[in-house]
């Protein structure tokens, strides 16, 4: 089979977009998500093009879940050449005072122990292999902080602090490591941090032209199809008219 790649959290935004843009480029596609009908549907308009595709629908809070379904890949799907750990998410936005202990959990259950345990697993072959790629989308939130964005906050600085980690580790086995951190990018992210609030979610991307989907999984594309010997550590995209974490310019609406 050509090279293969796994993509985190493909049943909407940047996971959906990665994977559409590594197929369009020639790989295997295995695709996750918690959303079989999701995954479904991705597969079929990936397979009229020609591609690959593997769905695999678990949880990657789950260790047991990751450690069974990415330890039995059929033979042809095992030699996995890029990584991209996508899934992960906002919940809520409130004075940590004020949090919710279960919108807590959720964002440090996947953002943070997901990848981990993903990584674990697809790294092992890897290693064997001495080669690969691992990238793991991170945030504007992993460089710096934000009111009432605490815990989502935290869980993307984990996200930097690992991913500097795993290129210590990973480095005598030849195997890359790249951070993507995005601004505003229009895609469910805010609907699920709202839970559900469209309208509140619709707010945040008023009055400027925000990134979308499309624009970070060009970036992942750039990154992975760079020469054996050249590795984009860590690259930070933000629209135009973003400066930061919480300041933007825009227009009267």
């Amino acid at each position: 089979m050509e090279k293969i790649a796994l993509v985190t959290g493909a049943t909407s935004g940047i996971g959906e977009a990665t994977a559409l843009k590594l197929a369009e480029n020639g790989f295997g596609v295995i695709i996750t998500g918690r959303r079989q009908d999701r995954l479904n549907l991705l597969k079929s308009k990936l397979e009229e093009g020609g591609s690959h595709i593997l769905t695999l629908c678990f949880d990657v809070r789950n260790e047991e879940e990751v450690n069974t379904t990415l330890g039995n890949l059929p033979l042809e799907w095992q030699n996995i050449d890029v990584l991209v750990n996508n899934a992960g998410l906002a919940a809520g936005m409130e004075p940590l005072q004020q949090g919710d202990s279960v919108d807590w959990n959720r964002m440090i259950d996947t953002n943070v122990k997901g990848l981990l345990y993903v990584t674990r697993s697809v790294s092992q072959g890897m290693i064997a292999r001495k080669k690969g790629h691992i990238v793991n989308i991170g945030s504007i939130a992993g460089k710096e902080v934000y009111p009432n964005g605490n815990v989502y906050c935290a869980t993307k600085h984990a996200v930097d602090a690992l991913t500097k980690g795993m290129r210590f580790d990973l480095l005598p086995h030849h195997i890359k490591v790249t951070q993507i951190c995005p601004g505003a990018v229009e895609t469910e992210f805010s609907i699920v941090r709202f839970h559900g609030d469209k309208q509140r979610a619709d707010k945040v991307y008023e009055g400027y032209e925000c990134l979308v989907a499309d624009d970070i999984a060009e970036c992942i594309w750039f990154a992975v199809s760079r020469p054996p010997h050249v590795n984009i550590n860590d690259m930070v995209v933000m629209p135009t008219a973003q400066a930061s974490a919480s300041v933007f310019h825009k227009s009267n609406v």
